[in-house]
């Protein structure tokens, strides 16, 4: 079954392109991974320190294997330090 994902990431306004640049890394190589069907990353328009992903993944263990890259931890590895709060995700299906 796919998995279709939603990011909410908002970053400390003072790391916003540092922050930036670390999500633009993540489109960059996430779309290389075969489970990947969808992959994209947007900016507020009011609040530019307001990032959503939007993704599509073929499977959960797809999914799975995505969050285990190195890409990724980098992201998690600046959390803490440079966004307001914790990325809010949410995960669907079709009904």
């Amino acid at each position: 079954m796919k998995i279709y994902l939603t990011a909410v990431i908002k970053s400390k306004e003072e790391h916003q392109q540092e922050v930036l640049e670390v999500l633009q890394n993540m489109v960059k190589e996430t779309r290389k991974e075969d489970a990947c069907e969808l992959y994209s990353l947007h900016q507020g328009i009011e609040d530019k320190n307001q990032f959503i992903f939007y993704e599509i993944w073929k499977n959960k263990e797809g999914l799975a294997e995505h969050n285990k890259q190195p890409y990724i931890k980098a992201f998690g590895a600046i959390v803490e330090e440079k966004l307001q709060e914790k990325p809010q995700l949410y995960t669907t299906h079709i009904l």
